[in-house]
């Protein structure tokens, strides 16, 4: 086959370019090279691990799992991971959490910690304070529920209430409470009911506890 003119010099430009390329084009193009060739073997590396670290056996999600959702012993697996790499709070022990809520979404292999399921650490963690409680209310407005997430500060207020023939007026039961889970439209330990659990320190908690048997209640957002 025949080439054209056109092809030939362009042929001929390629090999003078190669043949006149400057001496520190080949120790660039090594160094690329090199470096392509390292950042893949750091990659491969991580995915791996290292193979003679020592390892503990924890507790991950088994499947994809929503935010409230009450854990079963099928929804958990258990498996190895390097000690060192393991975070704060890990749980090695899967009937500790079997019959725990669950406060936020959790994607199949996650690992669970102490802060994943509704309990004393999170009310700590949440509020700061080492006498936190949680307590679960029903908000009078479910449209108020339906915008509320898990990590708001808001003031937990009592609605007017009739006694006898005085009137007790609307006043703030608890202020800078932290929202730790909001129960799911479906929950099937509310029905249709939006179940909030708010943390506080354990006087007002009480305060709010009591409350919630005989008015209604509401939120401030911070």
């Amino acid at each position: 086959m025949t080439r054209s003119l056109s092809d030939l010099g362009r042929d001929s430009a390629l090999r003078f370019a190669l043949w006149n390329r400057p001496p520190w084009a080949d120790g660039l193009l090594v160094r690329r090279l090199l470096a392509v060739v390292l950042t893949a073997l750091a990659a491969a590396l991580f995915i791996r691990g290292d193979p003679g670290a020592e390892r503990t056996r924890i507790v991950v999600a088994g499947r994809d799992l929503p935010p409230g959702h009450l854990i079963q012993a099928d929804d958990l697996h258990s498996a190895a991971r390097e000690s060192g790499a393991l975070p704060t709070g890990v749980v090695t022990d899967s009937t500790a959490l079997v019959g725990a809520t669950l406060t936020a979404a959790m994607r199949t292999g996650e690992i669970f910690t102490d802060l994943r399921i509704v309990g004393p650490r999170l009310a700590a963690v949440a509020t700061g304070g080492r006498d936190a409680r949680i307590v679960p209310i029903r908000l009078a407005d479910t449209a108020v529920a339906e915008i509320l997430r898990a990590g708001d500060r808001v003031d937990v207020v009592g609605a007017e209430e009739q006694t006898g023939s005085a009137a007790r007026p609307a006043r703030t039961l608890a202020t800078d409470a932290a929202v730790v889970l909001v129960s799911g439209p479906g929950d099937r330990r509310g029905g249709q009911e939006r179940i909030v659990l708010v943390a506080m320190d354990a006087e007002r908690a009480t305060t709010v506890a009591a409350a919630s048997l005989r008015t209604a209640l509401t939120v401030v957002f911070h």
